[in-house]
């Protein structure tokens, strides 16, 4: 079982998983995806960086989730490092139940299209494909995802 708490994503071991995820993402589409994340962004109200960590403290995953539009939030950074069996969908589960205390009814992400490991995850757990959305519009490479929230 893994600990789930709030983060700040410039401490280490927040950035170690970040640094995962990076080249994780580099070597599947061929880009990093960090443009796309400022830190800042998950750090203020109705936002929260989540790191996932081992009994002995060891970090294995991480997720963010950041103000988006009134009542949606959209899903960063969300890693589960390999052999981490089950930790993403604690992980999303966790981030879900953020965004609902938040008051968000919504929540949104972009992933490639290419990276159909992270696609199908998001399809098993109820998302659903949505229209693109701010500078994903255009963008054939990218493909959104979208859930409603229970209330």
């Amino acid at each position: 079982m893994y600990r789930i708490a709030p983060a700040d994503p410039a401490q280490p071991q927040a950035i170690a998983m970040q640094a995962a995820l990076s080249a994780t993402l580099a070597a599947i589409t061929g880009d990093s995806g960090q443009a796309s994340f400022d830190a800042g962004d998950v750090r203020g109200e109705g936002a929260v960086f989540l790191l996932a960590c081992d009994g002995s403290g060891q970090p294995h995953g991480c997720g963010a989730l950041r103000p988006l539009q009134p009542g949606v939030a959209e899903l960063k950074r969300m890693y589960a490092a390999p052999g981490s069996q089950g930790l993403g969908a604690q992980l999303l589960a966790a981030l879900e139940q953020q965004a609902a205390g938040f008051g968000y009814r919504a929540l949104w992400l972009s992933t490639r299209r290419i990276n159909t490991r992270a696609v199908q995850f998001y399809l098993r757990h109820g998302y659903r494909e949505i229209p693109p959305y701010g500078h994903y519009v255009g963008r054939s490479a990218s493909i959104c995802l979208g859930k409603e929230l229970a209330c």
